[in-house]
């Protein structure tokens, strides 16, 4: 742990002066685990809320498929959805949904019309592929794309890539985690009705053992997750040359692969090949193949820790110089 341990102090400050009401930070290369501890009332076998990070978790599962030949980036969505898109003259397809580009009108995290009524909505944000917009609602597109071409729950090809990365843990149980988000409804979140949507954008809980799981077998590149081949289209940019809208501009530096945040021109970066996502209550998952890295942090201040000013590339940097 002593080669990570401005990292281990960045989350030490955050959490003992504010505003992180606890958390959990873990680093992992290729080999596994190398550094893990937790800070406040936090134990490093907790299970938190990990919202959009599991947008690149499900984005594996339709992988898994685009690999046994049941669908691929262009399958369109109308597919799996026949009511999908009335009204609409242009095409939504599984790339558009993964990338943040399918123009699909987005609503609130806790919607209470449910998750297939809003993706079926009519109406649209822009014409799919054009426009770069961030949405999690997409995912519930995503969701029944991987149900139409597997015959099965969406959930159970979650699961599968969950056991391929030996990351049991993973649930959509909320009442698998202590630590709800602080301030959810202060940020305008009704949690228990969001959790009980299961919503495939941002409904997994985890552990930080989990994630680090994930980001072994996804450095290792040895086909346990998907094939490399895949690794290596996932993380091809979609979104290179389109207008970026809040809040997720140009200037951020990064575009959205198959469901990953490639960040290669950030500007408070070291590293030019990180890979991962960001979660609503201030979760991190980030993978650098160059440094042969990856880190988690896990925390509950809804809303994130931005709204407070604090810099997480803090944290992005202090690992990468210590690897």
């Amino acid at each position: 742990m002593p080669q990570f341990d401005h990292a281990f102090d960045w989350v030490r400050r955050n959490v003992a002066d504010g505003p992180l009401p606890n958390a959990v930070l873990g680093v992992a290369n290729a080999d596994g685990v190398v550094a893990l501890d937790a800070f406040g009332e936090a134990s490093v076998d907790d299970h938190y809320p990990l919202f959009s990070i599991t947008k690149p978790i499900v984005g594996l599962a339709a992988l898994r498929l685009v690999e046994q030949g049941r669908l691929t980036p262009d399958t369109p969505l109308e597919r799996a959805l026949p009511g999908f898109g009335a009204g609409r003259d242009d095409v939504v397809r599984l790339r558009h949904l993964a990338s943040h580009t399918s123009g699909i009108v987005e609503p609130p995290l806790d919607t209470p019309d449910g998750l297939r009524p809003s993706l079926l909505a009519p109406g649209r944000d822009f014409a799919a592929g054009t426009v770069s917009r961030y949405s999690t609602i997409a995912f519930e597109g995503i969701a029944a794309l991987i149900e139409h071409a597997s015959g099965a729950p969406w959930e159970r090809a979650v699961d599968d890539v969950a056991g391929r990365a030996d990351a049991s843990g993973l649930t959509f149980d909320a009442g698998a985690s202590p630590h709800a988000p602080v301030d959810a409804a202060a940020q305008s979140l009704d949690y228990a009705r969001f959790a009980a949507l299961r919503h495939p954008g941002a409904g997994l809980l985890g552990r930080a053992a989990d994630l680090l799981a994930l980001g072994s077998a996804l450095l290792r590149n040895d086909g346990a997750v998907v094939a490399p081949v895949t690794a290596s289209a996932m993380l091809r940019p979609l979104t290179a040359g389109l207008p970026k809208l809040e809040p997720y501009p140009a200037s951020r530096g990064q575009d959205w692969g198959f469901t990953w945040n490639l960040r290669h021109s950030a500007p408070g970066l070291l590293t030019t090949d990180t890979f991962g996502h960001g979660g609503w209550a201030g979760t991190e998952f980030w993978v650098t193949p160059s440094l042969g890295v990856c880190f988690v942090l896990l925390t509950n201040l809804g809303g994130g820790f931005g709204r407070f000013g604090v810099d997480a590339d803090e944290l992005h940097n202090a690992v990468a110089a210590a690897a």
